[in-house]
């Protein structure tokens, strides 16, 4: 049956089995068999004079009301070639900047990982420098002069390979949606031996200290919960106060980088984040609100975490926001806790990410030496 509703994502989603919705040459049907609840989107349009009739797929298919929309705008422009006489295979340019905002749309459509920071790397750096570049002519080239820039504005070698990152994952996407149908070689810098770079526990308290005293009230509990959990910085800033269960002293985090995860609490943690939500609005959808984001969160604590930084003594251009993640798992590391159940504090994908944080330096080493001493007294 025929439903009079907007085609939007919402409405769709109200369907019922057997009914439909049309609007601007685009149906969208609730199917009766397959897959539950799925959806099948068609496309019934004029173009040139003739009219297209097609099936796209089904949203079990991974189809969106978005391609179906493409697919016309498609159609509509291969016939604009056709009319000027284009030759054939010939597609109107992509420009990067147009390939980067479609690329950031798709995966708010889609579900993707770490979407915030990769749209912050594209319109902070890469967007800038490559937007009016055509996506098809972009060389590996291209991508050395922007490597080098980077350098020259003080990047270092892994923060640059993030970005080229944020580049092939894109490439890789525009490839799958048709936009290109080759991605350039892509280079990263080798980044040294993979130490990391953490604070003692009196620089930590220097940190908190600053952070109590700073003009920012979100700076606090930034750092208590970073420098706590080992938690990232689009992780802790995405907390809703629903996220945390003070039982089971847990946090949960929906869009980890390495897919949804629970994080544990320590108990000071937890009376903290108690005593912090009595401080907020009954009604506060996030722990770091802003009524001034779109998003009605804090989006970024750069500025106040580098007056942060700098006053409890330190170099902000050497202690970063990641910084507090790093320390928190060397800490959970030196303090003799097995590498599996630094990984499940961590949400790391992998063991040997983890295996970065035994630094050979560390004091914890040098007291496994002296319990193995003990151990096998040799008669040297």
């Amino acid at each position: 049956m025929s439903i009079k509703l907007p085609l939007t994502r919402k409405s769709i989603r109200t369907l019922r089995q057997g009914d439909k919705i049309t609007e601007k040459g685009i149906t969208a049907e609730k199917l009766t068999d397959g897959v539950e609840g799925d959806v099948r989107y068609s496309i019934n349009v004029m173009v040139d004079g003739s009219r297209v009739h097609r099936i796209i797929g089904k949203g079990s298919e991974g189809v969106t009301l978005t391609q179906a929309q493409e697919a016309i705008e498609l159609l509509r422009t291969r016939a604009r070639e056709d009319r000027l006489d284009l030759p054939k295979g010939r597609k109107v340019a992509m420009s990067f900047k147009e390939a980067a905002d479609g690329y950031i749309k798709r995966l708010k459509e889609e579900g993707g990982k770490t979407i915030e920071r990769k749209e912050r790397t594209l319109e902070l750096y890469l967007t800038p420098a490559l937007g009016p570049k055509p996506l098809s002519k972009i060389t590996s080239s291209d991508l050395a002069v922007y490597r080098t820039q980077r350098r020259k504005a003080g990047a270092k070698d892994a923060t640059i390979n993030r970005e080229m990152a944020v580049v092939s994952h894109l490439y890789s996407k525009a490839v799958d949606w048709g936009w290109v149908t080759a991605k350039p070689k892509i280079v990263r810098a080798k980044e040294g031996d993979g130490r990391i770079a953490y604070l003692t526990p009196e620089q930590c308290a220097r940190i908190i200290s600053a952070a109590r005293n700073d003009l920012s009230p979100h700076i606090h509990p930034f750092c208590v919960i970073a420098l706590s959990t080992s938690m990232r910085m689009s992780e802790v800033l995405s907390i809703k106060p629903e996220h945390l269960d003070f039982d089971k002293r847990r946090i949960f985090i929906p869009s980890a980088k390495a897919g949804q995860r629970e994080q544990p609490m320590t108990k000071a943690l937890s009376d903290f984040l108690k005593a912090h939500l009595g401080g907020l609005p009954d009604d506060a959808e996030w722990l770091f609100p802003n009524s001034a984001s779109k998003s009605g969160r804090v989006m970024t604590i750069r500025k106040a975490h580098r007056r942060v930084v700098k006053a409890a003594g330190l170099n902000p251009d050497e202690v970063l926001r990641h910084t507090f993640r790093h320390t928190a798992i060397t800490h959970l590391v030196q303090a003799g806790v097995d590498l599996p159940t630094v990984q499940k504090v961590s949400g790391h994908k992998t063991l040997a990410m983890v295996a970065r944080y035994a630094h050979a330096n560390g004091e914890h080493i040098d007291a496994a030496m002296d319990n193995l001493e003990q151990r096998i007294a040799l008669p040297i």
